[in-house]
């Protein structure tokens, strides 16, 4: 696959040098990123309906928290609070990485220590 991408990324290099994407349409414009060309005609009316009404999907809240983490450190000078709050921004990071569902890790997580702690009082 490697052999491929060095192949794309020559030809896409010399296409730039011989100026073959300098009269494209569009050339020059902002990006249309709100676009909703890759979600399914049925699903586009709800999805905006979401966007609209502020829903943000499961897989960004952690981005969202991280970046709340970080404006709060900016404001922080107690260390032991500015390394408890690093901590939580490498946990989300980490999460976010493998794609995992935080809030349902959090849940099992809280079950698995329910039951610990009934068996302990057993």
């Amino acid at each position: 696959m490697l052999s491929l991408d060095a192949i794309a990324e020559r030809r896409i290099t010399e296409a730039l040098a011989r100026g073959e994407f300098d009269d494209l349409p569009g050339a020059g414009a902002p990006l249309e990123l709100g676009d909703d060309a890759l979600v399914p005609e049925d699903l586009r009316a709800a999805f905006r309906v979401l966007k609209n009404a502020g829903y943000l999907p499961p897989e960004l809240e952690p981005s969202v928290e991280i970046r709340r983490i970080e404006q709060l450190l900016n404001r922080i000078d107690d260390e032991s609070e500015r390394a408890r709050l690093l901590s939580r921004i490498g946990y989300l990071l980490g999460r976010t990485r493998l794609g995992r569902d935080l809030r349902v890790e959090d849940a099992y997580r809280e079950s698995i220590a329910a039951r610990l702690s009934a068996r302990r009082g057993l």
